[in-house]
């Protein structure tokens, strides 16, 4: 009991420790994920201590725990309603309509399209935003995707595809290949009470095995939208599968580099992967607003089929508030600087 209690102890501290490694191989970045799943091994091991033989070793360990479950809640709580919010929750006004939008990756191989069809027609969101769409999925699901008026599609066959419908006008659009010439993102200006809001929908590449053995290119992709979302200045949204959780550092930097206000913050985690194994789950999908927005829900929608729960929001636009905004320091800035860089040139390489 006692090697036992020792391993298991040393490799959830270690668990711990790995994500400060400014390393971007997917072996360190995917102990950025399971924060709350960490937790819960971690108040395991504790319990367990009681029932283990005391040594200075081991008396060690569960002091290192201690530490590990401080600063995991310290990182957690802000994603749960003890939370401070970072943008606030208002009622509608008479007569006026929200925003709203809907982002589910549909998983390529997924053939179940009357569930998302039957979604649409249900919710009815004033934006769609599918990725991992091929042609299969365009056609499958023109029963619902039909009504409206407005389209981007970019059908791929390499998991990278991406559907883009709207009720709402689009004034303007563009499709980019930030990074890689596989990899599509979209900016779209529509046209949402009497004035334009900018929607940037990205699917980055995930740091794992089999996609890409690092992060850096996803890292630089979030990067340049927050930058781009800056420089903007105006009403707009980034929102999609960023494949990055909300707490990691490159998050943490996307939202100091934008200015942008998570909706998350001072609600819930609203985990969207994976949908089908519950204590294997973490926030993916994400919907970023700028400062003039305000929230009137944030919904994850029940699975369908997908490895990915669908997440729909509902906003309006509201008189300028960055109370919330977060702020990049010298240091943090030029962190973003050689992030971009380094995925570009890794991107150019590629």
């Amino acid at each position: 009991m006692l090697i036992i209690y020792s391993i298991f102890a040393s490799l959830l501290i270690l668990s711990i420790l790995i994500p400060f490694i400014k390393n971007t191989h997917w072996s360190v970045r995917v102990f950025d994920y399971p924060r709350f799943q960490k937790l819960i091994l971690i108040l395991i091991c504790c319990v367990l201590f009681v029932f283990t033989d005391k040594t200075p070793f081991t008396i060690s360990l569960f002091c290192g725990l201690i530490f590990c479950i401080i600063y995991l809640l310290w990182m957690i709580i802000p994603y749960s309603p003890f939370g401070k919010k970072m943008i606030d929750q208002v009622e509608l006004n008479e007569n006026e309509k929200p925003l709203d939008l809907l982002v589910y990756n549909v998983l390529q191989d997924n053939t179940q399209y009357q569930n998302l069809v039957e979604l649409i027609k249900k919710r009815k969101p004033d934006v769609i935003f599918l990725l991992e769409t091929n042609n299969a999925w365009k056609e499958n699901i023109k029963n619902a995707t039909d009504e409206y008026a407005y389209k981007i599609e970019v059908p791929l066959e390499n998991t990278y595809g991406l559907l883009f419908y709207s009720k709402l006008p689009i004034n303007t659009y563009e499709v980019n290949y930030l990074i890689s010439t596989e990899i599509p993102s979209i900016i779209a200006d529509i046209e949402y009470n009497n004035q334009l809001v900018r929607l940037y929908g990205l699917h980055p590449t995930p740091p794992v095995p089999q996609e890409n053995e690092e992060s850096t290119e996803r890292d630089a992709e979030i990067l340049l939208i927050g930058k781009s979302a800056k420089d903007y200045g105006k009403a707009c949204i980034v929102f999609g599968d960023l494949n990055d959780v909300a707490w990691s550092r490159t998050t943490r930097l996307f939202l100091k580099t934008s200015q942008m206000l998570d909706p998350r913050r001072g609600r819930g985690m609203f985990n969207t992967f994976h949908a089908h194994h519950w204590f294997l789950r973490w926030p993916l999908d994400h919907y970023f607003l700028s400062s003039q927005f305000r929230l009137i829900g944030m919904q994850r929608e029940p699975n369908i089929g997908s490895d990915h729960f669908p997440i729909s929001i509902q906003v309006v636009l509201r008189s300028d508030d960055d109370s919330g905004e977060m702020k990049l320091d010298e240091e943090e800035k030029q962190e973003v600087i050689e992030k971009i860089e380094d995925g570009i040139e890794k991107g150019d390489a590629n």
